[in-house]
């Protein structure tokens, strides 16, 4: 649990920088907002990569997560505005399973 949550500092602030000093979209609340998004995406699909989790599982968890972004989105800001957040979160949680593909257990964690 406690690297999910590294990876999802990381991830945050790695998103926030970037987003902020070379895209700048001059909100920095929407900036902070997607860094959430992305940051969220790494450290879920993290704690995930364990074989306590069915695919059905990790699937469903996911998609709880994005209905959680877009509300929290929507509530925030708009509709059209919290629809990049799962953008950002399911591209981050396919890369994810996609690195994890490659190797031989399947698993990024080991």
């Amino acid at each position: 649990m406690q690297k999910a949550l590294i990876y999802f500092a990381l991830g945050t602030v790695v998103s926030f920088l970037i987003n902020y000093f070379f895209l700048s979209s001059q909100n920095i609340g929407l900036d902070i907002y997607y860094a959430f998004a992305f940051g969220s995406a790494w450290g879920i699909a993290y704690y995930l990569d364990t074989p306590n989790f069915t695919l059905p599982q990790k699937l469903g968890l996911s998609f709880v997560a994005m209905g959680l972004l877009v509300l929290i989105g929507t509530l925030l800001f708009d509709l059209k505005l919290a629809i990049p957040s799962i953008l950002k979160f399911s591209t981050v949680f396919v890369a994810y399973y996609l690195f994890a593909s490659f190797r031989g257990n399947k698993s990024l964690r080991r």
